[in-house]
């Protein structure tokens, strides 16, 4: 096989969780374009990637009983299942100060827990085909002590350490786990802070790049451990953060 053909993601099958917009439905549409059958889920009704990029369903990642519906029907119609994308996530900075018990509970109910249980519900399918690339959307939060916020940090912290203990727990067995970790990229999450001149330049000086990130520049970090040409990388950190984590002085 050639490098360029390791990329390829022919007659894989894929779920990317959190694929309504922003980051999880530029992955599935990129996995889609480098050849992968893509289904994405989210809570809402309708999607920006377009018709026909992707097979979009509406589901609740919180409702593991349609998850593993879903993924029972994907093996019984294509055969295999190989590839699940954690996207799905939530901040709610505004609302720790009124009700932090429950915002806190709810963030890691979302962005941890249901990526745990969605990993746990598709690993039987990988393990029967003996293949499977498993990738957590963290954050650069995830590492660093960002302000305000401790129910996100904590809940990407918490994945990122999750990867890596179920790299350790099903390496031997063909599956590999990894974390793609986004700095500050345009979505309707971080709107509010890309719309506002003086926290937008704030954030851009942060990066070495000296600019946001756009969704559309995760779309082959997910390609790349999605496919064999990560075929030797397992519970690592791929950071796209415009070099903001690495920056100093």
């Amino acid at each position: 096989m050639n490098v360029l053909d390791s990329f390829k993601l022919d007659g894989r099958v894929a779920l990317v969780t959190g694929a309504s917009r922003g980051i999880g439905c530029a992955i599935a549409r990129g996995l889609s374009e480098a050849g992968a059958c893509v289904y994405g889920i989210g809570r809402s009704s309708d999607t920006e990637a377009g018709e026909g990029i992707f097979q979009y369903r509406q589901s609740d990642v919180l409702d593991k009983d349609s998850v593993s519906r879903l993924l029972a029907e994907l093996v019984e119609r294509h055969g295999r299942f190989d590839v699940l994308v954690n996207a799905a996530g939530i901040t709610m900075p505004d609302q720790m100060e009124a009700d932090p018990l429950t915002t806190f509970q709810r963030t890691l109910d979302l962005n941890l827990v249901a990526a745990f249980a969605c990993s746990y519900l598709a690993l039987p399918h990988m393990l029967s085909g003996g293949y499977g690339s498993i990738i957590n959307v963290t954050s650069i939060g995830s590492a660093l002590g960002f302000p305000g916020n401790p129910g996100y940090v904590a809940s990407k912290g918490g994945l990122a350490a999750m990867t890596r203990a179920l790299a350790r727990d099903y390496g031997g067995q063909g599956i590999r786990v990894n974390n793609i970790v986004p700095g500050y990229v345009h979505t309707a999450m971080t709107h509010t802070s890309y719309s506002d001149p003086a926290l937008h330049a704030a954030r851009a000086e942060r990066t070495m790049l000296g600019r946001w990130g756009s969704v559309a520049e995760l779309s082959g970090a997910a390609v790349f451990l999605a496919s064999p040409a990560s075929s030797y990388v397992t519970g690592a950190d791929l950071v796209v953060d415009g070099g903001w984590s690495a920056k100093g002085l």
